[in-house]
């Protein structure tokens, strides 16, 4: 405890960003410190799992100290930690989860492991204080594109997922493809402010009627395509127009899904989260649909979009207040279910 306040140490390693955060009542953000990996891997076109393994472990010590010194608390004084325990790189999630154990064992102090894609709905809490389950979440990520109805703070139905490509996986790929290179999310959306959304038309997939799945392997196809054919035939790509169509086919699909899960469910509210959260179309359509449809729009602080501890501190609060815990069995989960 600190000045009667519940104090929650959240470690995150899924991918690669090695990060910790200190929240009090799990929401009250007191340090959030993420040593990214992107400038090492954007030499080989994306992450590199025995690299972001590596790099986690010589940074994970040094991200705990840093924020428990910036929140200005000592381990005596942390109530709970929470770690990532999945989904994510398995190489990656084992140096968290040790780290967190290693603390756990010297301090006896209780730990959570806490699902990665849970901790990203979580983000929200820490940008709205009076955020409250039921609501319906949209989480869009690298490795998910899901939509989530979240009944509770620990009890999720998922309505809707991808069936192939993520549609952050999808934006890599197609950043590759078009010669934006890593990472793929912001250099498209940078690309697509420049370009003509119009100019190329990208076919929709929707999928069969009243389905809330996703698909983006088939617009990656045909971006490829279309590069190709205008390439042989000696023609010049315009490569922002080319990402803004990209975006534009991706983001109505997102939002019309979405917009009709809410009118199907009768919710007024909807929460996104995870690092497609912070692209600026998305962010720009979504508000509009849901002002025309009167649906209240919560997307978290773009510093809480990309992977970090706060989120992860947060979540793990709510599952602690609600009688769970683990012990020293806790392990990694590269494929943990929703």
């Amino acid at each position: 405890m600190k000045d009667g306040k519940f104090i929650t140490l959240g470690i995150e390693t899924s991918c690669d960003e090695t990060a910790a955060a200190v929240v009090a009542d799990g929401r009250d953000l007191l340090s959030n410190i993420i040593s990214t990996q992107i400038d090492i891997h954007t030499a080989y076109g994306g992450v590199v799992p025995e690299i972001a393994s590596r790099k986690h472990l010589e940074d994970i010590n040094r991200c705990i100290q840093a924020a428990l010194d910036e929140a200005k608390v000592s381990m005596d004084q942390v109530d709970l930690i929470g770690v990532t325990y999945g989904p994510g790189l398995i190489g990656a999630l084992v140096i968290g989860v040790a780290a967190a154990k290693a603390l756990t064992l010297a301090t006896g102090k209780p730990l959570i492991g806490v699902n990665h894609m849970h901790g990203h709905i979580s983000s929200n809490y820490l940008t709205y204080s009076k955020l409250e389950p039921p609501f319906l979440s949209l989480v869009v990520s690298g490795g998910h594109t899901n939509i989530v109805y979240v009944k509770d703070y620990n009890d999720y139905e998922v309505l809707g997922g991808t069936r192939d490509d993520a549609i952050g996986e999808a934006y890599d790929k197609v950043a590759r493809v078009i010669g934006l290179g890593y990472p793929g999310g912001p250099k498209i959306d940078g690309a697509a402010r420049e370009g003509d959304p119009d100019a190329i038309q990208f076919k929709r997939v929707y999928l069969e009627k009243g389905s809330y799945d996703f698909s983006f392997s088939g617009i990656k196809t045909q971006v490829l395509n279309y590069v190709n054919s205008e390439t042989q035939a000696g023609r010049e790509v315009n490569i922002n127009d080319v990402a803004a169509g990209f975006q534009e086919a991706c983001t109505e699909v997102i939002t019309e899904k979405i917009i009709d899960a809410a009118k199907e469910l009768k919710e007024n509210r909807i929460v996104v989260a995870g690092g497609v959260a912070a692209n600026s179309r998305l962010r720009e359509m979504l508000a509009g649909k849901c002002d025309a449809m009167g649906i209240e729009l919560f997307l978290p602080d773009k510093s809480l979009c990309t992977d970090n501890a706060a989120m992860i501190a947060c979540a793990a609060h709510y599952e602690y207040k609600l009688g769970r815990e683990d012990d020293l069995k806790l392990d990694a989960y590269a494929n943990l279910d929703f």
